[in-house]
């Protein structure tokens, strides 16, 4: 399977740019990086999966709080009339997609969606729900808590790790083809950075440029020897995919 993996790389005609995030957002993002003319390698670092959890009736809150798009999929039917605050634009057209109805977006980070609910909502309006994953959302919710605003968190995913560096990525780097890989979140490079050393590709990267959604992300790629580290001058999908052009 590697070597026909390895043929199928070779033949490939342009740079490939490595997709590290997990579905159902890697195929959006493969379908804009072969819009630019690159060729779209898969190589999804974690995988997502929802997690049970027992949440608040909607009527019990004055707003929904999203940090990921992997939280939209979890809230039920009964949310969606309930205002929906989403950390960027791709989180919330995913949210309106599914059927809400109150969708506003922060078009930033965990930091701007502190700052789009202290816009919108004041603590005396009554609780929020902050739907995210595993691990996930701890900081912004002491944020508003100091601030103020009753928050109740829950686990709605987990983001699991993968068990190994999928081969048409493998495959791609030991052919010299890639050009970039792109990055969404800390923990995504986190484990890519993991995955690559397990491989024993480290040393591949060097003709490589890593492109980040944010500092964050950023300081957990510098444990590999990029030819760069760039970061997206805001942390969108759109600023990502302009630092290839």
């Amino acid at each position: 399977m590697a070597a026909e993996a390895s043929r199928q790389v070779l033949s490939l005609a342009g740079s490939c740019v490595l997709v590290t995030r997990p579905e159902p957002g890697a195929s959006d993002t493969a379908a804009r990086v072969a819009s630019l003319g690159f060729v779209p390698v898969l190589a999804p670092a974690i995988r997502i999966r929802p997690t049970p959890a027992c949440l608040p009736p909607p009527a019990a809150l004055a707003a929904v709080l999203v940090a990921s798009g992997n939280a939209v999929d979890a809230l039920p039917p009964a949310y969606r009339t309930t205002r929906l605050l989403c950390v960027g634009d791709a989180t919330a057209e995913r949210a309106r997609a599914a059927g809400f109805l109150q969708v506003l977006s922060a078009a930033g980070d965990a930091e701007a969606l502190a700052a789009l609910v202290a816009r919108h909502q004041k603590p005396k309006d009554g609780t929020l729900l902050l739907a995210s994953g595993r691990l996930q959302g701890l900081a912004l919710q002491a944020t508003l808590r100091q601030a103020g605003y009753r928050v109740i968190r829950r686990t709605v995913y987990a983001a699991l790790p993968a068990r190994t560096l999928a081969p048409p990525a493998a495959a791609a780097l030991r052919a010299g083809q890639v050009r970039a890989a792109l990055f969404f979140s800390a923990e995504t490079a986190r484990q890519f950075v993991r995955l690559v050393r397990r491989a024993g590709l480290a040393e591949t990267l060097a003709g490589v440029d890593a492109i980040s959604i944010g500092r964050p992300t950023a300081v957990a790629l510098e444990a590999l020897p990029w030819r760069g580290v760039r970061v997206a001058a805001r942390p969108t999908q759109d600023e990502m995919l302009a630092l290839l052009r």
